[in-house]
Formats: structure tokens, C-alpha cells, sequence
């Protein structure tokens, strides 16, 4: 069975250091993986075992040849002949023919090739952010990216659809058009089937006469759909994997439809593949605001004792988009909301913010975590499940459609556009606690946050200022992922003068007024982890099968039973079910708060 060549190592934190300039070599660090532990010949092996107790004694010549003194010896087995001919004087084409690999780091090639360069996902996101990291120098001096798709194309005519897409950060460099045109420099296209292992071949042929003869890295991003994902990875393993360094594969969602599909592609994916070669991307994930949750929780001593039934009351999860398919309509009517959303990227937040903490910072640790508690959560009833569907709406003179009025949905369709769900995790720290999920499409704003709302403080001495909605009285912390990133707390105060008149306002962290520098996108986050094998932020096998045992039974129990969508009308606040469920466990929405800044 072929399989790509890789390389094990265990993930570590981030060890770039990006510099402002590709030039500045001595800003810039770049930590890969171990050296490769395919392919590497026997000689090379014994120069590695004999390396570390040898370094100190050689000696660098002026042609730049490497001596070491070498003990005498009365006998020497075949072994010994070898390490004493490795660490004897040899020329460094020499030690190169030998040890199959260049010892200096930068003497190693990124080859990137995007799978499906021709789609929306490509243009829009993956060659922008590839630019970026570029930008900002984080790229190793030694890369290609290679598009890859059915189309015909140039070089040229790919790197004419790729300019237009490319964006300057907001400091706007003077140097930004330089950047720009040695980037193109090094985007190329190869046009070929998924399926031919013939064509990927003859990619593996252009790919090596970039690599010039170094250690070739290579990362594949399937930017295509998930019924020819094993098809373009078993093309790619045989014909195009990396002989003498790392091979990895990016997979974007969706992982399958329901439990049964997503193991059937994860099985697909291992013929190929090990785990460690997977990089199941969420790019949820990679938002500044989920990835600083771990940060604010574990990093500051007034919320991990409060993160408890003990305290917080319960945990909601909001995504809404003010815009409805918009031509997506026919991939998304296969999906749906729960699958296209909840499923993944709220569930990894939800994840994210229930696990306990991790021993370590290392990418097995953290996602062992997630894992508990996804494996901890309660199996999701139907009647903890509301779901919904946009209809035509007028306002302000203009017509707004309903998502069956979109050509490339069926006009009976059940598909939801909307969904909330009260979730439950029965370990000791989060038993009884009300998770709400909420996400929907042509809804009244746009946004993702995580509302964490507090219990009532026992025997208040100030309840009667808030009459009889104790809810005013209520500490809130909001976590706004999008738009606008912000971080703030709400809390109880007097307002200034005569009397006692209390006030609820916001303690507030919001990052524009903070932060001058711009928040770098989350597939730059994502593929830079991808290139440095760093894994924690991407999805592994066993916490998918675990997400999809959540929510399999009850989208079987959907679509079984037919369960008709409540409707509501495009840029309303979601159907009326919805604040019902919330009321059933004594919990209010809390992004229907009065306050603007909710």
C-alpha cells in the first residue's frame, strides 16, 4: 500500500519569527519537523547516531570541507568503516551524496500546491493569506505554490486571477507591489484531473525542478469537494509525495455528512495517510478571538475559579450572517445549517471552552482535552433542537428572497437555514449548565461570539434597584470573535450624583482601539501551523468521530421524520422557537439586549 513519506515529530508552539523583511536572515528562525525518517539512507543514520558526540571536534577548511580526528582503531567492522569515512575529511557534495539530506535548514524546499486553485476558496482565501505570510516574511526562502486544477491555464493567466485578490496590510509598506510581483514569481499552474495519476506525476516533475535537488517539503491543500478527496490523495501518494522530506494534506470541511461518511472518508484518508499527515482544518479555529480563549481563561487568575456550574449560569454560542446562500444554494441545501455551522465550528469553541486544562500546550495534550468533552456531552434530543428557514421579506421599499427563491435549491426543501440547540455536559465541573447554540443565514447582523452569563449573587443587597428582572443584575462576559473583535465584561455600577442609582456598563478590550496592528486572517494562522507541523488547531480523526455522535441521531430524526421549518422573514432575529427553547431551561438571549454594544 504506498503511502506519503513523513515525518513524526511531536507539535510544538510557534518558532517563527516573521520579520518585516524576507532579506533580514537573522530575524528570521525556521523550525520544521525532525529531520525525515523516510528515506533517509543507512549512512545518513549513522552519521545522525554519531553526530551529536562528534560536532565539537571538526574543524571547517577554507573549501569549506568538514574534518573530524578520528580515533584509531585495530579492527573496524563495516559499520565503524562507514562512520570513520563520514567523519573523515569529505567535500560537502560529498556529505550531501551520503547523508541524503543538507544539514543547513534553509537548505530545505516548501512546495505548496493548492488542489482546486481554480474555485472560489483558492482565489479568495488561500493565495491571499499565502501572500501574507510572505509579506510578513514568515515563509521559508526556499518555497513554490503550485495550482493545480482541471481548468486550462497559464502561468501567467493564474497569476493574473491571483494579483487581483492580493491585499497589502493597513500600514501599507512601500515596498507592497515588490512583494506582490515576488510572489507571482513563484505562483505556477499545472491543469490535470483528480483522478490521474498520470497528471500529478508530471506535477511531481515541475515540482522537483523547483526544488533544485534540496530536501523537498511539500503541503497539498485540497481545495475541492470531499467525494474526489480520496481520489486526488491517492493520485498525490503515488505519484507526487515527498521522497526525502514531509508530505502533508490539508482537507477542508465538510468531513462527511453524518457519523457513517466521515469515518468511510477518514478510513479513505488512512489508506494513504497516517493521522499525523491530516490536517483537518475548522478555520474557526484560527480566529484571533477563539485562539486567545485559552489565554484568557488559563492565563488569568479572576476566571479559571470562576469557570464552573458553581458560577456561570450558562454558555451561549451565536453565529448569524445577514445574507442568505447567495448562489451556495445548492451545496448548502445538502448540508444544511447544523451540518455547515454547529457541528464544527461552534462545537470546537464549545470544546475549547469547556475542556479542563491540559498538561501542556502541546497539540495531543490540548486536543485530549477536547475530546472528554465532546465524549462527555449528553446525546442531543429532538425537542432541545429548534430549526427555521428565511422567507421572502420587503423592507424599505426592496424585496428580500426566500431561500427556496434561489435557483439552485428544490422548492420543497426542508433544509434549515436556521438552528439553536440547548446542549449538556455531564462531567463535574459544567453538570446542569444550559449550552445554547444559536446560527443562522438572513438574519437582522452579522456576528460570532460566546456570551458566559453569571449566576445571580446570592441575597443581593441591591435588588431592589433592579425591580424584578434580576437578569439587569447579571454579569455577562462576551467574547465577540466577528466582526469587530472585542472583549468585554459587563458589570454593576452607581451612576455618579445624589442617591443610589445603579448602572450596568462595560469593562471593554476592543482590539481596533487597542492594537494598531491588523489581525492577520485565520488561513494564514492555519497554514503557517500546517508548513511548521504544528497540529493543534486542526481536527483529529477521534474528536471528529466524537463530533458527529452528537449530532448524527438527530439530523437522521430531521430528515426521517420530516420535521418542517419554522419560517421567519429575511433580517428578522430568527424564528419565535428559538426564545421558547431558551426560556424552557430560564435562559434569555444575550444578543437581543437593548444596549448597542451587545
Amino acid at each position: 500500500m504506498s503511502t506519503f513519506s513523513s515525518m513524526h515529530s511531536p507539535s510544538y508552539s510557534r518558532s517563527f519569527i516573521c520579520s518585516s523583511s524576507i532579506n533580514e536572515k537573522k530575524n528570521q528562525r525556521f523550525v520544521f519537523s525532525s529531520f525525515p525518517r523516510f528515506s533517509v539512507p543507512a549512512n545518513a543514520k549513522v552519521f545522525l547516531q554519531c553526530q551529536a558526540n562528534s560536532h565539537q571536534n571538526a574543524v571547517l577548511m577554507q573549501d569549506g570541507a568538514v574534518a573530524t580526528k578520528v580515533s584509531p582503531v585495530e579492527k573496524e567492522t563495516p559499520i565503524e568503516k562507514l562512520k570513520s569515512e563520514l567523519l573523515s575529511v569529505t567535500s560537502s557534495n560529498e556529505w550531501d551524496e551520503k547523508a541524503g539530506f543538507d544539514i543547513n535548514e534553509n537548505e530545505s524546499t516548501v512546495s505548496i500546491t493548492v488542489v482546486g486553485a481554480s474555485g472560489d476558496l483558492a482565489k479568495k482565501k488561500i493565495f491571499p493569506a499565502l501572500f501574507a505570510l510572505y509579506y510578513e516574511g514568515c515563509l521559508p526562502k526556499h518555497f513554490t505554490v503550485y495550482g493545480y486544477a482541471r481548468s486550462k491555464m497559464t502561468d501567467a493567466e493564474l497569476r493574473n486571477i491571483v494579483s487581483k485578490t492580493l491585499t497589502c496590510r493597513i500600514d501599507k509598506r512601500e515596498n507592497c507591489g515588490e512583494k506582490m510581483e515576488e510572489f507571482l514569481k513563484r505562483c505556477f499552474y499545472h491543469s490535470g484531473q483528480y483522478d490521474s495519476k498520470e497528471n500529478f506525476a508530471q506535477l511531481d516533475k515541475k515540482l522537483k525542478e523547483h526544488e533544485g535537488g534540496k530536501v523537498s517539503n511539500r503541503l497539498f491543500y485540497l481545495s475541492i469537494p470531499p467525494n474526489i478527496f480520496i481520489d486526488a490523495v491517492k493520485c498525490a501518494s503515488s505519484s507526487a509525495s515527498s521522497g526525502n522530506g514531509w508530505t502533508r494534506v490539508i482537507v477542508e470541511k465538510p468531513f462527511g455528512r453524518d457519523s457513517n461518511s466521515s469515518a468511510a472518508l477518514t478510513k479513505g484518508l488512512k489508506q494513504y495517510l497516517t493521522e499525523d499527515q491530516i490536517f483537518r482544518i475548522d478555520h474557526y479555529l484560527g480566529k484571533e478571538l477563539v485562539e486567545n480563549l485559552s489565554v484568557l481563561r488559563f492565563s488569568n487568575l479572576i476566571f479559571e475559579p470562576l469557570w464552573s456550574r458553581q458560577y456561570i449560569r450558562n454558555v451561549q454560542l451565536i453565529f448569524s450572517e445577514d445574507f442568505g446562500t447567495e448562489g451556495r444554494g445548492g451545496y448548502f441545501d445538502h448540508y444544511g445549517i447544523i451540518r455547515d455551522i454547529m457541528q464544527n465550528h461552534l462545537l470546537q469553541i464549545l470544546a475549547l471552552f469547556a475542556m479542563e486544562t491540559p498538561v501542556s500546550l502541546d497539540a495531543e495534550d490540548i486536543r485530549n482535552e477536547k475530546v472528554k468533552v465532546l465524549r462527555s456531552m449528553r446525546p442531543l434530543r429532538l425537542e432541545d433542537v429548534v430549526i427555521g428557514q428565511y422567507k421572502s421579506h420587503s423592507k424599505g421599499g426592496v424585496t428580500y428572497p426566500a431561500y427556496t427563491d434561489d435557483k439552485t435549491v428544490p422548492k420543497d426543501s426542508l433544509t434549515p437555514t436556521f438552528a439553536a440547540a440547548a446542549l449538556f455536559i455531564d462531567n463535574a465541573r459544567w453538570d446542569g449548565v444550559p449550552f445554547l447554540m444559536k446560527a443562522g443565514k438572513a438574519l437582522h447582523n452579522k456576528r460570532a461570539e460566546i456570551r458566559v452569563q453569571f449566576r445571580h449573587v446570592p441575597g443581593n443587597l441591591y435588588n431592589r434597584n433592579f425591580g424584578t428582572d434580576l437578569d439587569q443584575a447579571t454579569n455577562e462576559l462576551v467574547i465577540r470573535v466577528q466582526p469587530d473583535e472585542a472583549i468585554y465584561l459587563k458589570i454593576n455600577n452607581k451612576v455618579p450624583g445624589l442617591g443610589m442609582r445603579l448602572d450596568r456598563s462595560n469593562l471593554n478590550l476592543h482590539y481596533a482601539a487597542r492594537y494598531s496592528k491588523e489581525i492577520p486572517d485565520a488561513y494564514e494562522r492555519l497554514l503557517l501551523d500546517a508548513i511548521e507541523g504544528e497540529r493543534r488547531l486542526f481536527i483529529r480523526s477521534d474528536e471528529l468521530d466524537a463530533a458527529w455522535s452528537l449530532f448524527t441521531p438527530v439530523l437522521a430524526e430531521l430528515e426521517e421524520k420530516k420535521i418542517m421549518p419554522e419560517y421567519y422573514p429575511y433580517g428578522s432575529r430568527g424564528p419565535v422557537g428559538a426564545h421558547y427553547l431558551a426560556a424552557r431551561y430560564n435562559v434569555r438571549w444575550g444578543d437581543l439586549g437593548l444596549d448597542q454594544s451587545a
